[in-house]
């Protein structure tokens, strides 16, 4: 084991496992989908953000197969657009027809962007709008209801729109969380946010039976990020029972949240095994309904990060190297801004350099960006080359809740966006500029 461990930390191969599968060494130097990195930071610029086709292919037809393999009924994956949403990923998800989970009227305006037909628009969200109904019930084919305020706004809206009225499912609080790196990244424990409990559950079925509202659905998650997929039996158990209680009459749509989890350190690999994970909710909604007697609901499956995460890698250049004793700080032009996972939960990241990624580590630094916070880190500790002012890294797993989650903090503008392709590059997000912060303000004069 021990060996292992040490193996871990001076092999590249191991490293190479957490970024897109089409990484390369080319001439000593990272390459991606054929592109060489140095190359495409010198000519975009940094901080840049890299997003692999092939990797996000991968991921899709992976879920897809299994659950082809593992579940004789009608199932579905979806693509979560908190992850990271514009109009290139949203037209993506088509290719492989994916629901898309949009979170109010700004996400689900992206995916209509990127065609995204309506029957394929799934909303969350736990404290929706008006504005955000009447976008879900005009776009979108399936909306969660959260609570049993928003039913009754739900049941408000009827009367005017019924005739295009959204599919209706209930989003249940199971009352049980998976094991995740952070309890900010967990949601289904029994104080979460999120959700009803089984007796407003039960109460909000009987209210859209009284007022003929369309409910055929029941959708829980537990958390995200997660790698041990044994908690969601119990709350699989759950949610069958209750939906025994509701009794739905005819076609009937389940969805166990998603959450699976990405390595993002090389001390978290092998990769979380996808198959196995479809497998154990196939098997146990399948033993479920056969107990209950219920008929195979559509099953949907929100794979989340694992969809996307691997396939992203964000690259930095290297500006001042500050040595305090024996602190290392290697000081970049990006940070919190477009990545605020370390900020807000100590997310851990690996990292290599651009250019001779397979050269000898022999010091422990901590990676930060130019931000004015004592949080600005994207990693601490992290064995890394002797590393020279001017050279590019490149962090992995940078494909969710970074730029979804970035900010314009000191005034700093969002970073460009690559989408590589068989050796084809692609802009799918322009660098943001002065100008594009301005362009919301007005003078007082």
């Amino acid at each position: 084991m021990t060996s292992r461990l040490i193996l871990f930390e001076i092999t590249i191969v191991d490293r190479l496992q957490l970024f897109p599968i089409t990484t390369t060494i080319e001439k000593n130097s990272l390459t991606i989908a054929g592109q060489a990195l140095a190359l495409l930071a010198q000519k975009y610029g940094t901080p840049l953000y890299l997003y692999d086709r092939a990797t996000m292919d991968c991921a899709a037809t992976e879920y897809k197969s299994a659950l082809a393999s593992h579940y004789p009924g009608a199932a579905s994956v979806t693509y979560a657009g908190k992850a990271f949403l514009n109009t290139a990923i949203a037209q993506w998800t088509q290719f492989h027809n994916l629901f898309v989970d949009c979170t109010g009227e700004g996400e689900i305006a992206m995916a209509l962007a990127g065609d995204v037909p309506r029957e394929h628009i799934l909303v969350h969200g736990v404290n929706k709008s008006i504005a955000d109904l009447k976008s879900a019930i005009l776009n979108a084919g399936t909306l969660v209801v959260d609570n049993l305020t928003e039913l009754n706004h739900i049941a408000d809206l009827f009367p005017t729109y019924g005739s295009q009225f959204p599919n209706l499912w209930l989003r249940l609080l199971p009352g049980l969380a998976v094991e995740t790196h952070h309890a900010h990244t967990q949601t289904g424990q029994h104080d979460s946010k999120f959700g009803m409990m089984r007796e407003e559950i039960l109460e909000a079925a009987q209210f859209c039976k009284d007022h003929k509202l369309p409910l055929n659905g029941i959708h829980f998650h537990q958390g995200s990020n997660f790698r041990d997929a044994s908690p969601l039996q119990a709350a699989i158990d759950l949610g069958l029972a209750i939906t025994k209680e509701i009794g739905f009459e005819n076609e009937w749509h389940f969805s166990p949240g998603g959450g699976w989890g990405v390595a993002y350190h090389e001390d978290e690999l092998p990769q979380p095994d996808i198959n196995k994970y479809v497998n154990l909710i196939a098997e146990n909604v399948i033993e479920g309904c056969k107990t209950r007697r219920l008929v195979l609901p559509h099953l949907h499956l929100e794979p989340g990060r694992s969809l996307v995460a691997r396939a992203g890698v964000a690259v930095y250049r290297v500006g001042a190297i500050k040595r305090r004793g024996d602190k290392i700080w290697i000081l970049t032009d990006g940070g919190m801004t477009d990545n605020p996972r370390y900020a807000m939960y100590g997310a851990r990241y690996s990292c290599l350099t651009v250019s001779g990624p397979g050269r000898e580590r022999s010091e422990k630094v901590s990676i930060a960006g130019p931000y004015c916070e004592s949080g600005d880190v994207i990693i601490e500790n992290l064995l890394m080359p002797k590393i020279e002012e001017g050279e590019f890294i490149a962090i992995p797993a940078s494909g969710a809740y970074h730029l979804s989650m970035s900010s314009n903090y000191n005034g700093s503008c969002k970073p460009a966006v690559l989408w590589l392709e068989k050796e084809r590059v692609k802009i799918i997000m322009r660098r943001e500029t002065i100008e594009d912060l301005l362009k919301r303000d007005f003078n007082i004069s």
